[in-house]
């Protein structure tokens, strides 16, 4: 693609891209138009009537979305529904539980794996990294608890920003510069490489930046120990004892299989025009072990119920998991948010991969609640309505944990 002479709206464009990738590769993933009627009606999979999550909804639709799909289990019962559609030009709404790309949820999973390595004595959390990858030459500040916790300084492989604001380019991992080598392949070592060419953001220990680099160091970490592939150990310690059969680590695997609902991207070719492009393929060996996930809302709730629920690690560790670090409020692999005023924390991760899919998955502390979903709409550089995400999704969490109200359900 070529970039020279860029008008400078489009120069502004691919800046103000940039600079989200990395808010969106930590789960706050910001959709922009498309062309879903407004007035489509919901699909629930459960007897059960719940006016005010198809409300939630269907504010995704209004919004922009061209689809959503969503999961709760509470003290009502299992509730599962979607809006929007699955396809642009289609009529069919999204499945209620198909499969998608999870971007940055896959964190949880990595971070889980390593702690359950540490429970066995095979990790220490603390140790240098470099003792157990000196092959790649780490400093040997950096422990394994720098990487889940991203306080390693570690540079984004997929571009990070100095400390003046100055953007340092990294590989192309999002915008019109990411579509023509979406179906490229990469290697671990390769995209850890590209960040250990570059200085450390800060020093080890000191600060908390969202890396991508360091959950690829873990997934490194976890091979190294074990002497199995990243996918492998995941199967064996997670998606089998769980029963996980929508989860997958794709490789270099571009489709998703099963239905699902389609991603888009919107750009401007070289002649002006404007082109829409369905990304519902794309090659997640770009985020290895830190955003190359696909899953189900129903195998999102699963997982995240057991890891609250204590089943996948000692409490020591998982109290661990869900201490948060001052700046981010990033636990070890978790966010740990404050739902306000008499709802408590609620423990999640959500995600997107370089574009057109998001996922979010929230639960109680005890795993009971959770809420589990995907949505799907056409980006674009400038990410269109996104400013309207977060707030959709924080109004749709509040009303299951909270009765909507900012209070605790009775």
């Amino acid at each position: 693609m070529r970039t020279q002479r860029l008008p400078a709206t489009k120069a502004l464009r691919r800046m103000a891209v940039t600079a989200l990738a990395a808010t969106l590769l930590a789960g706050t993933a910001t959709p922009g138009p498309a062309t879903a009627d407004s007035s489509v009606t919901v699909s629930a999979a459960s007897g059960q009537d719940r006016p005010e999550l198809r409300k939630a909804m269907q504010a995704f639709v209004d919004a922009g979305f061209t689809g959503v799909q969503l999961r709760v289990h509470d003290e009502r019962g299992e509730w599962a529904g979607s809006a929007g559609v699955r396809k642009r030009g289609a009529t069919a709404k999204p499945p209620t539980n198909g499969r998608f790309w999870t971007g940055s949820i896959i964190k949880p999973f990595t971070a889980t794996l390593v702690l359950q390595l540490v429970a066995e004595g095979k990790i220490v959390l603390d140790a240098p990294v470099a003792g157990y990858l000196p092959e790649l030459g780490l400093d040997r500040r950096i422990t394994a608890r720098m990487l889940l916790r991203h306080t390693s300084g570690l540079f984004n492989y997929t571009g990070d920003f100095d400390s003046d604001g100055t953007f340092v380019p990294g590989i192309s991992a999002n915008g019109d510069a990411w579509l023509p080598d979406r179906f490229r392949s990469y290697r671990p070592e390769e995209l850890v490489r590209v960040a250990l060419a570059k200085p450390l953001r800060f020093e080890p220990g000191s600060d908390q930046q969202y890396t991508n680099t360091n959950y690829t160091l873990a997934m490194l970490l976890i091979e190294k120990v074990t002497g199995r592939s990243y996918a492998e150990e995941l199967r064996r310690r997670i998606l089998r004892p769980l029963g996980l059969k929508d989860t997958s680590v794709p490789g270099d695997r571009t489709r998703l299989p099963g239905p699902y609902a389609h991603g888009y991207y919107r750009y401007e070719d070289a002649a002006g025009r404007e082109q829409v492009v369905d990304i519902s393929r794309q090659n997640l060996s770009l985020l290895a072990g830190a955003g190359d996930l696909i899953s189900s809302t129903q195998d999102l709730h699963t997982f995240i119920s057991a890891l609250n629920g204590g089943k996948l690690l000692p409490a020591p560790l998982l109290a661990e998991m869900r201490t948060p670090h001052p700046k981010m409020g990033y636990g070890l692999g978790l966010f740990v948010q404050d739902l306000g005023p008499g709802c408590g924390n609620v423990y999640q991760h959500m995600g997107s991969p370089p574009h057109g899919y998001g996922a979010l998955m929230y639960s109680s502390p005890d795993g009971r609640t959770t809420v589990t979903g995907s949505v799907t709409w056409v980006d674009e550089a400038t990410r269109g309505p996104g400013k309207d995400f977060q707030k959709l999704v924080d109004a749709l969490v509040k009303e299951v944990f909270c009765d909507g109200q900012g209070g605790p359900r009775q």
